[in-house]
């Protein structure tokens, strides 16, 4: 999911990344010059429905690409009806340096969403400390007044972070490919963004000279609808989360799972409805294969590939099943955790008394954020649009019954639900291991777990979001094909900034 769920207006928000993370090459390798002929990717979410896709474009269209998929096409892209209209449950935005998914789109013919304006807030339990207005200067005037030049400080670092990030799609345009996370950060901004992923966002704030009150009323707030979590989380996750504004969000008409499936189709992958129970290694003279166990709805079988990719997360949290089997030395449990994120879809009347507003047609609010308040028993609660938007359509007003979406920890019981809304129709709930439970010191998840057996759901761990999915998925493609034929030139070269332009 990523994926940052909810767009956060205000100041900041979206999408940075990083890519792939270590593993030695062991056993025997393929023979020469052959290609592979069958290549299996683990779930089909956004990162593996566009790692197939990768895949597809260079190793060719001989090899055949089977998709495993469990449950729905998307993953943690997916959508719930409510009145003969879908709205997104998941990972619903998408930022506009975020290349890969916009040349998705492009080449699978979708169209860009419809924007709706909407205004956000931030709520402390007690009142709004923040208020967006219609008037962008004034805005910049509360922001410096209440902040001093904190959001100014802010908007650099983000800038500076980007601007160094972006270098990954030149890189890839290139051919060139990261064995691990940490080799790829280095490639971007040094020991400097390895560093950002081992210490708290917080602090690197306050050494930058952010001020504890913007920390506490604006940053938190968008750690919380964004990850679910505090400002303890890492600097580089922070910086995933921070780095854009409003008006350079977009989403997918129609809902963005349609580039999943759009992907899988474009690459004439065979999607699987089965549940992969195993993976094994099986040697038939000098070449190494894999052994896949599966359960369908018919049966269970198994098959063998030249190369795997798992993109599902393997942390013991999200209970993937997927068993790796016989290996020397065994594999231990991946660490660390995901965090549960309860999104919570209502068609109900908004109770704007709440938060403060005894008449509803006084709220002006699309979006509400809210602070680490102890009492405060959700992350956010927004007026959302279908992912279909007619020419004419509007946004409900706070006096009609809207379609709301609640982020929370918990599931929110009818108490909690008659403390927001007035009334409701319809609630819908579920319930995502929506990102990685960051701020521990687990360290970042190998990517090549194996020869020719590669994990993309590590990438999280460095920041969570569709293009960072995106990102690995291409690296994981780029290093599977220089792997298969030993281009080792291609893997973690030094000073690619300077050996491009020497290139060109």
């Amino acid at each position: 999911m990523a994926r940052p769920l909810l767009p956060v207006p205000l100041l900041v928000l979206v999408l940075l990344a990083a890519c792939s993370a270590a593993g030695e090459q062991t056993g025997p390798a393929h023979v020469d010059a052959a290609p592979p002929s069958k290549i299996a990717v683990v779930g089909a979410g956004i990162g593996g429905t566009s790692t197939a896709h990768f895949l597809r474009q260079h190793f060719g269209p001989e090899v055949q690409v089977d998709v495993f998929e469990k449950a729905e096409v998307g993953g943690r892209l997916a959508t719930v009806t409510v009145n003969h209209n879908d709205y997104e449950s998941g990972g619903s935005i998408i930022h506009s340096l975020n290349l890969h998914m916009q040349e998705f789109v492009k080449q699978l013919g979708l169209k860009y969403r419809r924007s709706v304006a909407g205004k956000t807030a931030v709520f402390n339990g007690e009142e709004m400390i923040l208020e967006e207005t219609d008037w962008y200067l004034l805005d910049l005037f509360r922001l410096w007044w209440r902040y001093g030049i904190s959001f100014i400080r802010l908007q650099m670092w983000v800038e500076e972070i980007m601007e160094k990030f972006m270098r990954i799609y030149k890189y890839q345009a290139h051919g060139y490919a990261f064995s691990s996370v940490e080799e790829l950060l280095d490639s971007l901004g040094g020991s400097g963004f390895i560093n950002m992923t081992r210490r708290p966002l917080s602090d690197s704030l306050l050494e930058l000279g952010v001020s504890q009150r913007f920390i506490d009323e604006v940053i938190g707030p968008i750690m919380r609808v964004n990850y679910g979590q505090n400002v303890s989380i890492p600097a580089f996750v922070g910086a995933v989360s921070l780095a854009g504004v409003q008006n350079n969000l977009w989403a997918v008409e129609g809902g963005n799972k349609l580039v999943c499936s759009g992907l899988l189709k474009l690459a004439n992958a065979n999607l699987l409805q089965a549940h992969v129970t195993s993976i094994s290694p099986v040697l038939s003279g000098d070449a190494l294969q894999y052994q896949l166990s599966f359960n369908t709805e018919s049966g269970s079988g198994s098959d063998l590939y030249d190369i795997v990719v798992l993109a599902t997360p393997l942390q013991d949290s999200v209970e993937s099943g997927i068993n790796l089997e016989g290996f020397t030395p065994p594999f231990d449990q991946l660490p660390g955790s995901y965090h549960r994120t309860v999104a919570t879809v209502v068609h109900g009347y908004l109770n704007t008394s709440f938060f403060g507003f005894p008449d509803p047609r006084l709220f002006p609010f699309a979006n509400v954020l809210t602070t680490d308040t102890p009492n405060l028993f959700f992350n956010s609660v927004a007026s959302i649009c279908p992912v279909n938007i007619s020419t004419g359509f509007r946004r409900k007003q706070p006096q009609e019954a809207g379609i709301y979406k609640v982020f929370s920890l918990q599931s929110l019981d009818k108490a909690r639900l008659k403390t927001l809304f007035r009334s409701y129709y319809s609630v819908q709930v579920t319930e995502w291991q929506a990102y990685p439970r960051y701020g521990s010191s687990q360290g970042l998840p190998s990517v090549e777990l194996h020869t020719n057996l590669y994990y993309l759901n590590g990438i999280e761990w460095a920041g969570s979001a569709m293009e960072m999915s995106s990102v690995a998925a291409k690296n994981i493609a780029l290093l599977a094909y220089h792997r298969w034929n030993r281009q080792t030139d291609m893997v973690d070269q030094k000073d690619l900034m300077h050996r491009i332009k020497t290139e060109l």
